[in-house]
């Protein structure tokens, strides 16, 4: 489906099937996306049913704190564990840092990823997530000898409202590996901006 506008926001909404996002030009977004095999569709579609039943909440953050915790079970074939595909996601989320966008933080979990990115001058959010996920995708099928689709096709992205957000977020960022079991302290996990950070201060 084409991005549709919209209809009751301001330029930049836009959405391609069940999630709202907002191309806001140079503002730092949270966004997360994950395997398409990291959660059984059944599932998705009991939650939102559930949750279009409940009142005076903020559905799609309900929705997304869900989703959060069920991805740090590690469901699925997990293929971001694996120590080439994890290898190959960071130096794509690198690579572009400083000319598409400015990469503040970012984990990359066994069937999901984090980042936090404020788009350069000329880059649509849209348009640089397309590109790293078709990229990443293409390659992380031909190391793993499989075919077929990699990333489920909707992000969540988040735009920052304030410099409050802006740390909490590098926070839940880099510790989801603590917070998942999968370490002890966030720059123990080698995929993530916690590890170089501790890394450059050597």
């Amino acid at each position: 489906m084409r991005d549709q506008k919209h209809p009751y926001g301001p330029d930049g909404w836009h959405s391609r099937g069940y999630l709202p996002h907002f191309d806001g030009g140079e503002i730092p977004q949270f966004i997360t996306f994950r395997l398409a095999d990291s959660m059984p569709q059944q599932l998705l579609q009991r939650w939102r049913a559930e949750l279009s039943n409940e009142q005076n909440i903020d559905i799609d953050a309900a929705l997304r704190r869900r989703i959060e915790n069920y991805l740090d079970q590690g469901y699925g074939e997990c293929h971001l564990s694996n120590s080439g595909i994890d290898e190959l996601l960071q130096n794509a989320f690198l690579f572009f840092d400083g000319h598409r966008y400015r990469l503040t933080a970012w984990v990359i979990m066994p069937n999901h990823t984090h980042l936090l990115m404020t788009p350069c001058a000329g880059y649509e959010l849209s348009s640089v997530l397309h590109s790293l996920k078709s990229f990443t995708a293409n390659e992380a099928n031909k190391l793993l000898c499989r075919k077929g689709q990699f990333w489920q096709p909707e992000s969540f992205d988040r735009w920052i409202r304030d410099a409050d957000h802006f740390e909490k977020v590098i926070s839940y960022i880099e510790n989801n590996p603590v917070k998942a079991r999968l370490c002890a302290k966030a720059e123990d996990w080698p995929f993530s901006s916690a590890w170089f950070r501790k890394r450059d201060k050597k």
